[in-house]
């Protein structure tokens, strides 16, 4: 455990590096830590957590497979959010005892909770972000590796003004967003660069959670917001003026290039031991996973269930609108290592501390 300390306290000074909103003088250290934590995530907990109920910060459960692959227990975490939409098909299978490996699910509320479990060992594969990826490959030597990405973009700019149709439409205007720093920050100045604009063509305003701009939109018709889903179905519903108006993922993809990667928000990495270890467990969980985002694209009022089952949202209809547009998917080999290397390198042009200070080598990329 004294080995582990440090580099926990690095991982955390090292989130709390990209944290550029500045909290109440009343939070406490350790909400300060996870806060830190969570937004220099691509998908922070409150990204996480919409429309959820009130529930313990931790659930876990543990399902035993019947096949040869059960031989081995793969303790897996994961945010509460749509990288857990796209398990909750192999979660119930889990549960029902059907699935062909043995498993232990964890859903958190907070990024940083993950990021403690899988250094500390407490977790074998974990979802996370993927700039996290980057930084925990980094601070522990190259001890874990990426498996996949589960979750392509899942960000879009929501307004009632129909004549926004391009990133340079968005000049002389007030976007509102979440925190300085953070994912959604970074992706919109790339888009800007890439599209020959800068900050001083359009105004940034930016609140401390999704909510909040959800909220203000709410309130301010005419207004435009910079939302991850499924905030963007949320603060549709409760105004039914509001548009998706810009795709980031699809404006992305536009300026990038062949080098320039995809935006990705989340993807699946497991200690590198595993391999040695354990690799029939971890092969069959990747062989699960990939049915289960395929099962979530393709039978959507049945994963809404799920979802609102497993409290990732509440109610099953507003998790059924948001779906279709959480970029769910199963994505590995070559095809994974450009699409995560590309988006890396973006980020790492903008501030190397967003990927911990270094891009990572090739082995951080496992290719079966």
């Amino acid at each position: 455990m004294r080995k582990v300390l440090p580099v926990l306290m690095a991982l955390a000074m090292t989130a709390a590096a990209l944290t550029g909103c500045a909290k109440g003088a009343g939070e406490t250290a350790a909400e300060a830590t996870t806060a830190a934590a969570a937004e220099a995530s691509t998908e922070t907990s409150a990204e996480e957590t919409a429309e959820a109920p009130e529930t313990e910060s931790e659930t876990e459960t543990e399902s035993t497979g019947t096949s040869a692959a059960a031989g081995y227990t793969l303790r897996i975490g994961s945010l509460k959010g749509p990288t857990s939409m796209g398990l909750v098909e192999l979660m119930d299978q889990a549960a029902k005892g059907e699935a062909k490996g043995s498993y232990e699910f964890t859903m958190v509320t907070a990024a940083d909770e993950l990021l403690g479990k899988i250094v500390s060992g407490d977790l074998d594969v974990a979802l996370v972000p993927s700039n996290m990826a980057s930084i925990i490959f980094n601070k522990t030597n190259h001890g874990v590796n990426v498996l996949n990405i589960n979750t392509l973009g899942v960000l879009y700019v929501v307004s009632s003004d129909d004549s926004i149709k391009s990133i340079e439409d968005l000049k002389g205007k007030t976007v509102y967003l979440t925190g300085k720093g953070t994912t959604p920050d970074y992706a919109l100045q790339y888009l800007l660069k890439a599209n020959g604009m800068t900050t001083d063509d359009v105004t940034l305003e930016y609140k401390s959670e999704p909510t909040e701009v959800a909220a203000l939109l709410k309130e301010k018709p005419d207004a435009i917001g910079l939302l991850p889903q499924p905030f963007v179905t949320v603060a549709m519903a409760q105004n039914d003026t509001l548009k998706m108006v810009l795709d980031l993922t699809k404006e992305w993809d536009a300026v990038s290039g062949e080098d320039g990667g995809s935006l990705v928000t989340g993807v699946t990495i497991c200690r590198g031991e595993l391999f040695e270890e354990h690799a029939d467990a971890i092969q069959t969980f990747m062989e699960e996973q990939k049915a289960s985002a395929a099962f979530a694209n393709e039978n959507v009022a049945e994963t809404a269930k799920l979802v609102a089952a497993a409290g990732i949202i509440e109610k099953a209809p507003v998790a059924e609108k948001a779906i279709p547009y959480c970029s769910i998917t199963y994505i590995d080999g070559t095809d994974m290592k450009n699409r995560l290397y590309g988006y890396l390198s973006a980020l790492y042009e903008m501030d190397p501390a967003t990927v911990g200070g270094e891009l990572p080598t090739k082995d951080f990329f496992y290719i079966p």
